[in-house]
Order: structure tokens, then sequence, then C-alpha cells
């Protein structure tokens, strides 16, 4: 791996460690949490395709 790709990946990890702790507080009910879960991957997985087409 080069700095490219660690870089952007270290961004990443710290973002989800930030984010995560709320995440899990506000999402107590295990119904939502897995429709929010659901929700926040259909994303992720749609701005990955995306920018695999664009690079």
């Amino acid at each position: 791996m080069n700095l490219e790709q660690i870089i952007p990946a270290i961004f990443l990890m710290a973002v989800l460690i930030l984010v995560l702790p709320s995440f899990l507080r506000s999402n107590s009910k295990s119904k939502q949490f897995f429709k929010n879960l659901f929700i926040w991957s259909v994303i992720v997985i749609s701005v990955v395709i995306v920018s695999m087409i664009i690079f």
C-alpha cells in the first residue's frame, strides 16, 4: 500500500471512531439500529461504486 491509500484509510477510521459512540447511543432499539445500519451501508456502497466508476 502506498501513501495515497493509507492516509484516506486513517482518516476514515478516525471519523468512524468519532461517530460510532453517538450512533450506537442514539440507536438503542435493535430494529432502529439495523434500519439505520442498512441505510448507511447502502450509502457507503453506492459511494464506493461511484468512485470506482469515476476513477
